[in-house]
């Protein structure tokens, strides 16, 4: 039904951008448990996401690199798609990140 093509839709969008800003490793996708809930994961070894601007990740529009958005042609709306529809649904989403290291973003559901 339409929650299942929303966390498609969530999918398709955390790991276009997972693969967007990882050049070396890869990227990995998932269904997991926690404490009897569901959540769907995406990781990659890419850039990583400086601390600093981890809660900012999910503002519309906002890039933590411009220029490299630019040279990839992002527009800064993927994770914001990604946060309304996670929101919309009463789900929750967290983003941790390591510079240098990559990026795990889990949606719980």
């Amino acid at each position: 039904g339409a929650d299942r093509d929303r966390l498609i839709q969530i999918l398709t969008n955390l790991v276009d951008n997972a693969i967007k800003f990882t050049e070396t490793g890869g990227v990995t996708f998932g269904i997991d448990m926690e404490d009897g809930k569901q959540f769907i994961f995406v990781e990659d070894t890419g850039i990583g996401v400086p601390a600093k601007f981890v809660s900012r990740l999910g503002e519309r529009f906002f890039r933590v690199d411009p220029a490299r958005s630019r040279k990839m042609g992002g527009t800064g709306l993927g994770l914001a798609i990604v946060k309304h529809l996670v929101k919309a649904h009463g789900w929750n989403m967290q983003i941790e990140s390591i510079h240098g290291k990559g990026t795990r973003v889990k949606v719980i559901i």
